[in-house]
């Protein structure tokens, strides 16, 4: 459990949630949320392992995770990619849900 590497991301889900195995066995699904705020635009590429993700494009989710920065070789040569892992994926119109998964943050962050 990360309690001082935390992030929440409030947006929309702006590219479709794609599962894939890794040469482990393991499952990872990968998607981008997409936030919007005083005119400014960030994509925020999203990481869930092992779990299935209840969101399609054009969804607003929150998101609660933490920031992972990974390497892995492609063509030859060495890249990273930074994202964020989530812990939780929560349709934003899920109110009590919303609620919940912040709750975990904070707990999470009182704790450390």
């Amino acid at each position: 459990m990360h309690t001082n590497n935390v992030v929440v991301v409030r947006g929309v889900v702006s590219v479709a949630p794609q599962s894939r195995q890794l040469p482990s066995g393991s499952y990872v699904t990968h998607f981008d949320v997409t936030t919007r705020s005083e005119g400014q635009t960030a994509s925020v590429p999203i990481a869930v392992h092992a779990r299935d993700v209840d969101a399609s494009a054009g969804d607003e989710v929150v998101v609660t995770g933490h920031v992972n920065r990974r390497f892995f070789r492609a063509a030859g040569r060495t890249h990273s990619r930074t994202e964020v892992v989530a812990d939780a994926v929560v349709r934003g119109t899920r109110k009590k849900a919303v609620e919940r998964a912040l709750a975990s943050v904070v707990d999470r962050l009182l704790a450390g």
